[in-house]
């Protein structure tokens, strides 16, 4: 065991914020496209696709990635048809971004386009809208279909003999839709409350600072240090797990201190958002670890 999860830490972080969690919307950052209609499910699920390891470019943020899709799709609604999506090439791609190198993984971010192109047009008729209406209002079932027509989205590991699923940027397009559309329309999903958060580089590194997450002496030398951590490593599948379990007790302290339903979405956004380099407290280094799942 490489990680703990401590309550004492959970008991200080929601003291901290005075026993209820900050509101935070989604686009509080104000980059995202949002038309109220199948284009918006159209850039979500590219976006989604393409929302994965922002290293070891020191510059690139998830912003630069959000905010130059939203611009490409403004200038061309049909940038994102899935015909298009099948023929993108690297250039291309850093082209719509207006990205002046190569993006990390660039070679696996162009696969994953021209599958997710490729899919769309197969199963449902180039629109990423028909593969969220066959899931019929469940985020859930949304999540079985994106990870069943899309093998990019399959995030799992192998953890001591046991297969992990933690499925991080599939969650994140069904929260992204839910948090765009205000749980209406495209966004409505009775089971909304079923998406855990979304394991990640940032949250660890906020769950560390508040002493939720404790971590060995030799693990916190290697994330400190900037050391890479393998994918599908026994600490880096842990990391991840022990986030989601952390999380998840966080909301139910949160969801018992006030009597009301919190969920995973919020709680994982506002942490997010604690982690940018913009936030007051300074949280430790994220962790490195090469991959196309987040």
């Amino acid at each position: 065991m490489f990680i703990l999860c401590f309550p004492a830490g959970i008991e200080k972080l929601v003291d901290h914020i005075g026993g209820q969690l900050p509101p935070i919307k989604w686009d509080f950052e104000g980059i995202h496209y949002f038309d109220n209609g199948p284009l918006t499910a159209q850039y979500m699920l590219v976006l989604d696709a393409l929302n994965f390891c922002f290293w070891p470019d020191d510059e690139l943020q998830y912003d630069h990635l959000a905010a130059g899709l939203a611009e490409a799709i403004k200038a061309d609604p049909t940038v994102f048809d899935a015909h298009h999506l099948k023929k993108i090439t690297g250039t291309m791609l850093r082209d719509l971004l207006q990205w002046p190198r190569p993006l990390p993984l660039e070679d696996e971010r162009v696969r994953l386009l021209h599958e997710v192109g490729t899919e769309l047009e197969r199963s449902f008729d180039g629109q990423a809208a028909n593969l969220v209406l066959a899931a019929k209002g469940s985020a859930v079932a949304l999540v079985d279909l994106v990870t069943k027509h899309f093998p990019g989205f399959r995030d799992h590991s192998v953890y001591k003999g046991h297969q992990v699923f933690i499925y991080k940027r599939a969650q994140i397009f069904v929260a992204d839709l839910w948090g765009a559309f205000k749980g209406h329309g495209l966004g409505e999903f009775k089971d909304i409350a079923s998406i855990t958060m979304f394991a990640d580089y940032v949250v660890p590194a906020v769950l560390r600072h508040w002493g939720i997450l404790t971590c060995s002496q030799a693990l916190v030398k290697m994330l400190d240090s900037l050391q890479e951590l393998p994918s599908g490593s026994e600490e880096e599948v842990e990391l991840r797990a022990c986030t989601i379990t952390a999380v998840e007790r966080l909301r139910e302290y949160l969801a018992a201190r006030t009597g009301k339903e919190v969920l995973s979405v919020q709680v994982d956004w506002w942490l997010w958002s604690c982690g940018l380099p913009s936030a007051v407290d300074k949280v430790p280094p994220y962790h490195r670890t090469q991959t196309i799942y987040y």
